[in-house]
């Protein structure tokens, strides 16, 4: 994995938008954002922007022979190393907002765990809307939904919009401890529908 943080510095540079981070997440940070799953109960777990696979490697690590496992991914090149690092698992080279038709593909109505590792706070609005969307249409109601945030980020506007948008769309939504050994500090929201 030692050639993930290079690969991960020239995909920010070519799409900092998407990609939004410049080092991939910490595993103490992937630890955090997969402990709200019920791992022995789901039986699909979603994965909004998997990047490199730090968070996919822990959840892999959990993954009952029963849980199907979709990784949605925007950067071709991510998907690629991806769909060769776990070749047992489903990746597809699409934005999140397309999770309805993907999982439709696949023959599945809703799901139980989204985690989500996009950049909120570089995503357009109207992306983050139709995101927000499609959480809503396959998400099954008791499931959760958890996504990250950077604390550095928490004074710009898109976290407040953000924070907004999730105690709205969401029956519980609470944070995790900050992850200090993450870079840059982070923390997790954690959302039950």
């Amino acid at each position: 994995m030692d050639g993930d943080l290079l690969k991960f510095l020239t995909q920010f540079r070519n799409a900092p938008r998407s990609v939004g981070a410049i080092v991939p997440s910490s595993r103490e940070l992937a630890e955090a954002m997969i402990a709200p799953i019920d791992f022995e109960k789901a039986r699909v777990i979603v994965e909004f922007g998997p990047g490199t696979g730090v968070m996919t490697t822990a959840i892999v690590k959990k993954l009952s022979p029963h849980t199907r496992y979709v990784g949605v991914e925007v950067n071709q090149t991510f998907c690629q190393t991806l769909t060769v690092r776990f070749p047992h698992l489903h990746f597809f080279n699409r934005g999140a907002q397309d999770i309805k038709e993907i999982l439709t593909s696949l023959g599945v109505d809703s799901v139980d765990a989204i985690i989500c590792g996009l950049p909120w706070a570089s995503l357009p609005i109207d992306l983050q809307v139709r995101i927000m969307s499609a959480i809503s249409d396959v998400l099954r109601p008791g499931g959760v939904f958890v996504t990250f945030a950077y604390l550095q980020g928490l004074v710009m506007p898109a976290a407040g919009m953000l924070r907004r948008r999730l105690k709205a769309q969401f029956a519980f939504v609470k944070t995790t401890k900050i992850i200090w050994r993450n870079v840059p500090p982070a923390f997790a929201y954690v959302c039950y529908r």
